[in-house]
């Protein structure tokens, strides 16, 4: 599950491959902000276009346990594989277009009417490339990818890192119910509920584990702007998703000069 793919798949749509052409002979799209862009062009690097990829999966079914806290591990694997190929299509346009990276990363989930038991996962983000034509792909050779903003982005490049990768964990945790006596054994007290606290950490511990996982396949010294996600999705509010995404990252400078810090008044009331 957390093995990270050699391999970047070949199934680019048409109408995607006829766009990446037309962005070669130098016009760039992007959904950077003006502020997002002129800070990454300062760091130098240049947007070369806006680039997606996308996967409509069909979750399957897995039986669970009214009163047992346990990891489904058929829809962890399902969400992960899920992300993992719009992610992976998304490289492959940045590849395409000759990138170095990807900044401004988006992951989303929608549900539409027509598919039962289908989401679509989409992955959309900026491809970048140095402008002094060294290569700062990853250790994988593949496009380095980022959630950070340009303005995360500029300051990380300060201090002398750059991203590796979007790296995650998850974990589809069902959360065992309540019987009766233990409702009524802590009615009207305040009293912790083990069962509760123990899957939801355990859930948190496995979703963080794997994102670390992913890093640690990257060559990566640190993780930065790590946030976690709880959605329950369609399988009802017992049944939760623990998403860990952050952007994996490596120093490459020691010789840095932090800016001195301006100080800003408001005048505002």
């Amino acid at each position: 599950m957390t093995d990270v793919p050699q391999d970047l798949p070949e199934d680019l749509p048409e109408g995607a491959s006829r766009r990446l052409k037309e962005l070669e002979q130098g016009l760039f799209t992007s959904d950077l902000s003006v502020n997002e862009f002129l800070l990454i062009k300062e760091v130098g690097f240049h947007p070369l276009g806006f680039v997606m990829g996308s996967s409509i999966y069909h979750t399957g079914i897995q039986t669970r346990k009214w009163g047992q806290s346990q990891e489904l591990t058929k829809l962890t694997g399902a969400m992960y594989e899920a992300r993992e190929l719009a992610m992976n299509r998304m490289e492959e346009e940045a590849t395409e277009l000759g990138a170095d990276g990807v900044v401004g990363v988006r992951l989303d989930v929608n549900y539409y009417e027509w598919g039962k038991d289908a989401a679509e996962f989409i992955a959309v983000g900026t491809a970048v490339k140095a402008e002094s034509g060294v290569s700062h792909r990853n250790k994988l050779g593949k496009p380095f990818t980022s959630d950070l903003s340009g303005q995360d982005f500029w300051t990380l490049m300060q201090t002398g890192y750059i991203p590796q990768g979007l790296v995650m964990g998850t974990c589809v945790y069902h959360i065992a119910h309540r019987g009766l006596g233990q409702t009524l054994g802590s009615a009207g007290q305040n009293v912790e509920l083990p069962n509760f606290t123990q899957a939801l950490y355990e859930a948190r511990e496995l979703a963080m584990t794997r994102m670390q996982d992913e890093s640690n396949q990257l060559g990566a010294s640190g993780i930065v702007g790590v946030r976690l996600e709880e959605k329950s999705h369609q399988w009802g509010s017992h049944t939760i998703e623990f998403l860990s995404l952050g952007t994996a990252v490596v120093k490459t400078s020691d010789d840095v000069t932090l800016p001195t810090p301006t100080t800003i008044i408001s005048l505002d009331n």
